[in-house]
């Protein structure tokens, strides 16, 4: 009697301690986080945690990427994951559930996806009727590849009309688009479809190569003869050779040359830089001298800080330079120095130092690579004397300095002209010459190479 007594308390105990356990536990939902303006998805390229991981809040549970930046996404809570939503490689909308995590607080629980209500978008007479609303409720609908050779990204609304339009993702990749950073907007893709099928009549029939052959899947492929190695481009490669097409394609681009004597700035920085690192626990180096430079000379010349919609030309009041590091794999990035103008040259160090240390360790967050209206790039890093560089757009201009290095120099004096040892360095602007001609860029790069060679020596820090 005694053991069935107390097998029945314990069955009480159990039915008591489940019942506590369901209220103390929550599910909440990981939803992938918003990354910047323009920006409507994102690619997953690793879990870091799996179900069944603990994690703790803040910790990173997966790594993404989208067409700026690859970032990573941190927990929301504190519990167990107990759920994955989206594979690697797979494309995940901004603000969808990704993932599930189960905490040991009192929060109330969140409503699995199955019970959340979802409206039903009736079928639209044509694809103009389509809203951006609804093709975020259909979205999911449409069937994507899990890992596709595409570097661009598209909205979901893009995606539901070619869909609906039978337009492959092959086909859609060759579409030109007008959006930021070139995205393909609903415009773009509701004007190639009513030319589509005049310009295929118009189009010649197209040659069929001779040392092309069938491979796997609908992509040629090439037989080389000889001893090569091909390497596959990886997904930032393909966005950078896409962006620098699309810029040559957009501006008209020329470059103009100026050289600097910046022995002042050499002999100031070796006789400041211990101490302005004891003082201020980094290093100065000389990117912050040129962006100073570079934002003291755009307020003379604003219209250097634009870009072009249109037949609009959209002057820019921020001034925030981007500065373009390059990576341990050989790629390149721009993070952006926010208000370059308002800062001091203490505060232009550490955020150089800070940006370019993130963007080494892969730890650049998606807004710091946002909002660029002016691009310096150092050629000078990798031994360059100058460079031509490409136009980052949707900017008119980009400043690329070249290496400092000695050589002999007239030097102009009270007493004459003579010649001495001096540090000497090129600059090169190329702008989009649509809106910049070549008395503006002229102008504006010689104001830099002037302010660099009037560096006060005796400045403090």
């Amino acid at each position: 009697m005694d053991e069935l007594c107390g097998e029945m308390e314990a069955r009480v105990f159990r039915r008591r301690l489940n019942k506590q356990t369901e209220i103390t536990m929550a599910i909440v939902d990981l939803v992938m986080p918003k990354l910047g303006e323009s920006i409507m998805e994102a690619t997953i390229l690793k879990w870091v945690k799996q179900v069944g991981d603990t994690v703790k809040m803040d910790e990173t549970v997966l790594e993404i990427a989208t067409d700026k930046v690859d970032s990573e996404v941190p927990s929301t809570a504190e519990g167990v994951i107990t759920e994955i939503l989206f594979k690697e490689n797979e494309v995940a909308p901004i603000d969808a559930v990704i993932a599930r995590i189960q905490t040991a607080g009192n929060e109330d629980p969140v409503r699995p996806a199955s019970e959340v209500s979802v409206p039903v978008v009736e079928s639209a007479t044509s694809v103009e009727d389509i809203t951006e609303t609804q093709a975020e409720v259909v979205a999911t609908q449409i069937k994507k590849p899990s890992k596709s050779d595409s570097a661009r990204f598209y909205s979901p609304l893009v995606l539901n009309i070619a869909a609906q339009e039978g337009i492959p993702l092959g086909e859609l990749e060759q579409l030109p688009g007008t959006g930021n950073g070139g995205r393909v907007t609903k415009n773009d893709l509701l004007n190639y479809i009513a030319s589509r099928s005049r310009k295929e009549q118009s189009l010649p029939a197209r040659p069929v190569a001779s040392e092309v052959v069938a491979g796997s899947g609908s992509r040629p492929v090439t037989q080389f003869s000889g001893n090569v190695e091909i390497i596959e481009m990886d997904r930032m490669r393909k966005l950078i050779a896409e962006h620098m097409v699309r810029s040559m394609q957009t501006s008209p681009h020329v470059t103009s040359f100026s050289e600097a004597d910046v022995t002042n700035i050499v002999l100031w920085r070796d006789a400041v830089k211990n101490e302005f690192q004891k003082r201020e626990g980094t290093k100065i180096t000389f990117m912050p001298l040129f962006i100073e430079a570079i934002a003291k000379c755009i307020k003379k010349f604003p219209l250097i800080n634009s870009s072009v919609e249109g037949d609009r030309i959209i002057i820019k009041k921020d001034i925030n330079i981007g500065m373009a590091a390059a990576l341990p794999n050989g790629n390149l990035i721009v993070p952006v120095i926010k208000n370059a103008d308002q800062l001091n040259l203490v505060g232009l160090a550490k955020q150089v130092n800070h940006l370019a240390d993130a963007a080494r360790n892969s730890r650049l967050k998606p807004d710091d690579t946002q909002g660029a209206t002016f691009t310096l790039t150092n050629v000078g890093t990798f031994g360059s004397l100058m460079g031509t560089p490409i136009i980052n757009q949707p900017q008119v201009a980009i400043l690329a300095v070249g290496s400092i290095t000695k050589k002999p120099a007239v030097i102009e004096t009270e007493h004459g002209d003579m010649i001495g040892i001096r540090h000497m360095m090129y600059l090169s602007l190329s702008y989009d010459h649509r809106v910049v001609d070549g008395a503006l860029g002229g102008r504006f790069v010689k104001r830099v190479a002037d302010y660099l060679e009037n560096w006060d020596i005796n400045r403090e820090i």
